[in-house]
This record gives structure tokens, C-alpha cells and sequence, in this order.
């Protein structure tokens, strides 16, 4: 598997930037890293991946061959209503890293939870809102948000339960603006702009059990062989008697939790029949509540919850400001 001996050269088959290749264990994933930020603000949002369609937009690119000329532009649709924050949850620095301390949960929490999880008698919710906090106890404030499937074109009833952290310098001020939104919803627009560059974390399109060549690309063997094609030449050396992991062996091929790295902020719309195409999306259906448009693809299939977070690392080649979109198409995608 390494490099041919010789004049001819040729990398080895399959990507080791990926490790392990291994099912996630939900279908939305865990977003481990945000970025810092000195005003008081939400880090993240999610939303339903809808699917592609394209627009015509005039190019602000400040070095592209086409600037100012309208271009095509392939974006990526993601309905995002509303989230609803159910709780908040503190942190404290410890050298075991960041501890939970108590988490404070709303007086009012929607009856479609009950899908997901128990929901705590009146009497557990006093309890636990009973103990006071003092601000240097606190490190970190994150807030336990829900999302709403109802409000959008899904057809699912259960809502997704997951963490979204509160970004500031001061502590207080960050439990104060946790507090002030507890109960309430949060809207796509009051965490993102147009322009702006985004981090997309979801888990990619499931394949199940695949073998060497579809999973690593590896070169099918001679006709002439009598074992088989599809298959790799050799395991490894007889000596040490082990397999080692760079071995391109058949496994679980997608499913896989995945980051991409500054997607465009083309347009949030609040609008649907702005994009919505005739007959509905394909494996879709019609967006009904606020909306995202990304240029390019995004991982994961249709109806699949897409979380997103600011720039972890922006790049200086995207221009800050939106393009001017002129078109959008609203053809069937039946045949796509």
C-alpha cells in the first residue's frame, strides 16, 4: 500500500484524513469546538436539509474574472425554524475539564418533548431553579434549545435535543441574556447574517457495508486471478502476523460525522414561496417556515437535521457582504 519502487509513482489508495470510518452515533452530531466571541451573542443554529436548486446572482468576489457580471450559482436550501430554548446549563472549569453545575429548565415545556424524553414534575423544576449561582462559579453558560419539526416540511413529530453555547467576556452579562431568552425562540436571523461564513457539521449518507474498491478506491485485480477481482492483493507481510490499520479492509462506508469549513451565507428568507419549487422538492416537499440558502452542497441526505455554528477559521476570499441574488429557480426537480 505505500509507494511503488521504481520510476512510477503512485500514492496509496484511500484517504487516511478520515479515522476511524465509523457509524455516528446519531443521526445529528455533536458540535465540539465554537469560537470565541466578545459580544453576547448564540453561537449556533440548526436546521432540516432541504435540498439544491441554483439562483443567478451578481459576483462581489474583489479578484474574480466575472466581477460584477451575473453568474450561476449552485446553493444548498435549509429550512431553519425557529429553535426553542427548554433550559439553560452551567459550567465550571475544572482539571477534568468543563463540569456541569446545575442546569435551570423552563416553567413551560412544549408537550411534543414527551416524544423524547420524561418531562419533570413541577416540584423536580423548583428544585433544581432553587439553588442560587454566584457568577464567579460560572464559566461557561450554554443553552439546552429543542427544535420544532412541526413548523417545518418534515414529517416527523420528535424534536432534537441538543446544546448551543453563549458567547461573551463578561459571565454575568452571559447568565443574565441566558436568562432573558429562557422560554422563548430564537430565530435564524438573531444568530446569523447574510454574507456571513458558516461551519456545517452533519453526518453524511449512510452506504452501510461496502468493500475495498467502492470504500478506498483501491485497482481491481487480473481476470486471470482465481480469488476474486475486488479485492486487495495482499494483507500485509507474514511477519509480524498482524493487520495493520492503514490496510484499505471492507467496512461501514458513510454515516459518518463530518465538518465543512466556511460555507457562504448566500440569503435568509422568511418567505418560502420565494424559493419553493412546483410540486415541492423532491424526497421533500414544500419549505414552510424561515429559510437558509448555501452555495454549494452539504452534506447528508434530505429531511436530515444539518447543525451549524460561526467561522471557526474564516477565509480572507469571501467577500463579507452577500451577493445580489437575481434569480432563483423554482423548476421541478423531479427529473434532477
Amino acid at each position: 500500500m505505500g509507494h511503488q519502487i521504481g520510476k512510477r509513482h503512485r500514492p496509496r489508495r484511500g484517504s487516511l484524513q478520515y479515522w476511524p470510518r465509523k457509524r455516528a452515533k446519531r443521526p445529528y452530531s455533536r458540535v465540539k469546538t465554537y469560537p470565541d466571541a466578545d459580544a453576547t451573542s448564540v453561537l449556533g443554529f440548526a436546521g432540516y436539509k432541504v435540498g439544491m436548486t441554483h439562483i443567478l446572482a451578481v459576483d462581489n468576489r474583489k479578484n474574480s474574472i466575472t466581477k460584477g457580471e451575473e453568474i450561476s450559482m449552485p446553493v444548498t436550501v435549509i429550512e431553519a425554524p425557529n429553535l426553542k430554548v427548554m433550559g439553560v446549563r452551567y459550567y465550571k472549569n475544572t482539571t477534568d475539564g468543563l463540569k456541569a453545575i446545575t442546569q435551570k429548565l423552563s416553567p413551560s415545556l412544549s408537550k411534543e418533548l414527551q416524544r423524547k424524553i420524561t418531562l419533570p414534575s413541577s416540584k423536580e423544576t423548583k428544585q433544581k431553579e432553587a439553588k442560587e449561582l454566584s457568577p464567579e462559579s460560572v464559566h461557561e453558560v450554554a443553552l439546552i434549545v429543542h427544535t420544532q419539526p412541526k413548523l417545518a416540511g418534515v414529517s416527523k413529530k420528535k424534536p432534537e435535543i441538543f446544546e448551543i453555547p453563549v458567547a461573551g467576556k463578561d459571565t454575568l452579562q452571559k447568565i443574565q441574556f441566558a436568562d432573558s431568552i429562557l422560554g422563548n425562540e430564537i430565530k435564524v436571523s438573531d444568530v446569523f447574517k447574510p454574507g456571513e461564513q458558516i461551519d456545517i457539521v452533519s453526518v453524511t449518507k449512510g452506504k452501510g457495508f461496502q468493500g475495498s474498491v467502492k470504500r478506498f478506491g483501491v485497482k481491481l485485480l487480473s481476470h486471470k486471478r482465481e480469488k476474486g477481482r475486488r479485492k486487495i492483493g495482499s494483507h500485509g507481510a507474514w511477519h509480524p502476523a498482524k493487520i495493520v490499520f492503514q490496510t484499505p479492509m471492507p467496512g461501514q462506508m458513510g454515516y459518518h460525522a463530518r465538518t465543512e469549513f466556511n460555507k457562504w451565507l448566500v440569503k435568509i428568507g422568511e418567505n418560502p414561496e420565494e424559493i419553493n419549487v412546483k410540486g415541492g422538492f423532491l424526497n421533500y416537499g414544500l419549505v414552510k417556515s424561515n429559510f437558509i440558502l448555501l452555495k454549494g452542497s452539504v452534506a447528508g441526505p434530505r429531511k436530515r437535521l444539518i447543525r451549524f455554528r460561526k467561522a471557526v477559521r474564516p477565509s480572507g476570499k469571501i467577500p463579507p457582504q452577500p451577493p445580489e441574488v437575481v434569480y432563483v429557480s423554482k423548476a421541478s426537480k423531479q427529473g434532477a
